[in-house]
């Protein structure tokens, strides 16, 4: 899922600008979980704008934001509102905002701050465990991303800065080899295992961007 976190509300309204009314829209999956444009979200930024004299002409929650047909739908149905708005303000993923963006012709203004993707260890705990590099290895690192979760990225073993099991750029969080190492001793691995061991070299040609996906699905 995607981590974001909600944008100071003095920014959000220096974002809105001279927009005198606003149309609110949610999401109901990722910042539902995150806590920063589900219901409660939503109507507590209705509340907000309107005590400090906005018009909120409407709101909708899509079930995920960042699915354009869904959110084009839910935005026709409230068109009268839509077209009333001075602007969109959008509590989802730069992904959601984008794609109220493509479908509603108005001024679009981001309410949250998108952070990466990640894993939900628990309620309220968010980690980031993948950067979308286009090219996964996890499996040859025993389901742990050092790309991800090395600070320098390192595949090829800890760096210089290894001390005690633990990394040099944030002391308080374990190497990733530590990890990787603790891992592969568990499931039976020895270290002759990382010394036949050759990733390939990064192939960045993957992490152009914009990237696209697309394929047929199946029907029935």
């Amino acid at each position: 899922m995607i981590a974001t976190e909600a944008k100071p509300r003095e920014e959000v309204l220096e974002r809105l600008g001279d927009a005198q009314s606003v149309f609110i829209v949610g999401c109901g999956d990722c910042a539902t979980l995150c806590q920063t444009g589900g219901e409660f979200e939503v109507e507590e930024m209705k509340k907000y704008l309107e005590q400090v004299g906005k018009k909120v002409t409407g709101s909708v929650i899509p079930d995920a934001t960042c699915n354009v047909l869904d959110t084009a739908r839910l935005l026709r149905k409230n068109k009268e509102a839509v077209a009333e708005a001075d602007a969109i303000l959008v509590l989802a993923c730069g992904s959601g905002v984008q794609a109220v963006a493509e479908k509603a012709a108005k001024r679009v203004v981001a309410g949250c701050d998108t952070i990466f993707l990640s894993t939900q260890e628990r309620m309220g705990q968010f980690l980031e465990r993948c950067i979308c590099c286009g090219e996964c290895v996890v499996d040859q690192y025993f389901g742990i991303c050092p790309r991800a979760r090395c600070p320098k990225g390192q595949l090829y073993g800890p760096c210089g800065g290894y001390n005690n099991g633990k990394c040099e750029v944030n002391p308080d969080e374990d190497c990733v080899w530590a990890l990787i190492y603790e891992r592969a001793r568990q499931l039976g691995y020895g270290p002759e295992y990382f010394e036949n061991l050759q990733p390939e070299p990064t192939d960045y040609e993957k992490q152009k961007r914009p990237r696209r996906l697309v394929f047929e699905p199946r029907r029935g």
